[in-house]
């Protein structure tokens, strides 16, 4: 775990009963979205960090518009093996997402291989991987968003998303090259 672990958090409660039929998965995708801990049903704890503090008031805004009730207590976490295993759980939901994008990432590479392979490297092709790099890339960043205490898989992660923009711009270099090939006007 990386540096000192949080004394404050956020202890989250929301009721939904009676609310917008549709509050209930909304607050959950925020909740999860903002990597919250689940005590039970509808209670969470998160780090007291201001852009989270702010992020739950909003919710709470909404919630409170929408029918529902939201409670947060700060709360300060004083014995050190309890905050460190509240991190620790908090690292490991953050590693199995980084887990789920290194499982799927060398399918990017295979790809980028396999249209090499059959001489496919023109410009549709290294437009179709800079989304699908952008996609790798956005989902990372909503893993990273919330993982707050240095999850392992993280600088795993980061490093396979270089590797996968250094072989994009390679696979893009082959296809300029294959353009170039073509002679003139063919860009």
């Amino acid at each position: 775990m990386a540096g000192e672990v949080d004394v404050r958090w956020l202890l989250v409660s929301v009721t939904t009963a009676g609310a917008v039929p549709s509050l209930r998965m909304q607050v959950w995708r925020k909740l999860r979205g903002l990597g919250a801990l689940y005590l039970q049903q509808s209670v969470c704890l998160l780090p007291d960090r201001p852009a989270v503090a702010a992020a739950v008031a909003e919710l709470g805004e909404r919630v409170r518009s929408d029918g529902g009730r939201m409670r947060v207590v700060r709360v300060e976490v004083v014995d050190e093996g309890e905050r460190s295993e509240l991190a620790g759980e908090m690292s490991a939901a953050v590693d199995r997402e980084y887990a789920e994008v290194l499982e799927r990432l060398p399918s990017f590479f295979a790809e980028l291989e396999t249209e090499s392979r059959r001489g496919r490297a023109v410009f549709a092709e290294v437009e179709e991987s800079e989304a699908d790099l952008e996609r790798f890339r956005s989902w990372v960043a909503k893993i990273a968003s919330r993982d707050y205490f240095g999850a392992p898989q993280g600088e795993r992660v980061r490093a396979g998303l270089r590797r996968a923009g250094e072989a994009l711009a390679g696979f893009e270099r082959e296809a300029l090259a294959g353009e170039d090939a073509e002679g003139p006007g063919a860009s």
